[in-house]
């Protein structure tokens, strides 16, 4: 049986469990028999067949290969998604990925309907390399080059973790050289070696909590987040509240003519940035400071039009 096949197999299993936690294995077996036989279609080389010594081992397979754990209940008479499992986020990501190829795959002549965004792919190819590094402790080199800058340097980095921003992968690590904590994009990152001199984590330091108030991946070393709050028109203010700006976000009230809400950050550049893509539908309420910076960048861009 082919790779795919299994991973196939895998995705449909949790996708099964997702939608409907507690499911017999009658059920699941109903399902993934069903999603197989219609992906087969385009791939004949899909095994359709699914046992109960086939579901025991995939869940197996699921733990290892996507850390999520698949746990029987006896009450329930049924099997789901263990709560907590390490890999929860990352597996939601892959089935997102996996009902758009199962969608594509399930019926033909869909290419006039399907628009995908235009961007080249994520600057991956280091991410295994710099996870074995994370994972055992040891220090990375590599030559980084800063955006606006034309000379690039040589990095010796403690690395901590990866992080995902619009679309951009980015590694947090203490720079040897000043021992601050920073940020570097993997798309300027070149000639990466995992070193063999190892380092120690430092004592109390939690990258959740490190990032807790920033909006993306700028986090200052030293300053304090400050309380925000904004005014969004109503229409805005829509999108705002089925998609908030950061976990921090609460409704402070929504009148129907405009909705305010609180958040506790970090003024950065990437929030300033967000905030200015906004236009005339957000006002800053607090701090002052905000207000006045938000409004020198509306002046300084209206006078190149003037």
């Amino acid at each position: 049986m082919s790779k795919k096949a299994y991973i196939t197999r895998y995705l449909l299993i949790l996708k099964k469990l997702t939608a409907k936690p507690y499911s017999s294995f009658v059920e699941v077996e109903a399902y993934v028999v069903r999603q197989m036989e219609l992906l087969r279609l385009s791939d004949e080389r899909l095994v359709v067949g699914f046992s109960l010594r086939t579901f025991e081992r995939d869940i197996k397979e699921i733990g290892t290969v996507f850390g999520v754990d698949i746990v029987y209940s006896r009450r329930e008479k049924g099997y789901s998604i263990s709560h907590g499992s390490a890999g929860e986020m990352n597996f939601r990501r892959m089935m997102e990925a996996f009902e758009i190829f199962h969608s594509l795959n399930a019926a033909s002549g869909l290419a006039p309907y399907l628009h995908h965004e235009n961007r080249r792919p994520h600057d991956t190819d280091c991410i295994g390399e710099l996870l074995h590094a994370i994972q055992n402790r040891r220090l990375a080199g590599f030559v980084y080059h800063k955006l606006g800058e034309g000379d690039s340097s040589r990095r010796t980095v403690e690395p901590y973790a990866l992080k995902e921003f619009k679309n951009r992968w980015y590694l947090l690590a203490k720079d040897r050289k000043d021992k601050r904590i920073k940020t570097f994009a993997l798309d300027r990152l070149a000639g990466l070696v995992t070193q063999h001199e190892g380092f120690d984590y430092p004592v109390g330091f939690s990258v959740e909590e490190h990032f807790r108030y920033c909006f993306g991946i700028i986090s200052p070393n030293g300053d304090a987040p400050v309380d925000i709050v904004l005014s969004f028109s109503p229409e805005q203010g829509r999108y705002v509240k089925s998609l908030p700006l950061h976990p921090t976000q609460q409704v402070h009230s929504d009148t129907g003519e405009a909705l305010h809400v609180g958040l506790k950050l970090y003024i950065t550049h990437d929030f300033l940035m967000e905030l200015l893509s906004y236009g005339d539908n957000v006002m800053v309420i607090t701090p002052a400071s905000l207000a006045q910076t938000l409004r020198e960048v509306h002046l300084g861009a209206l006078a190149q039009y003037q």
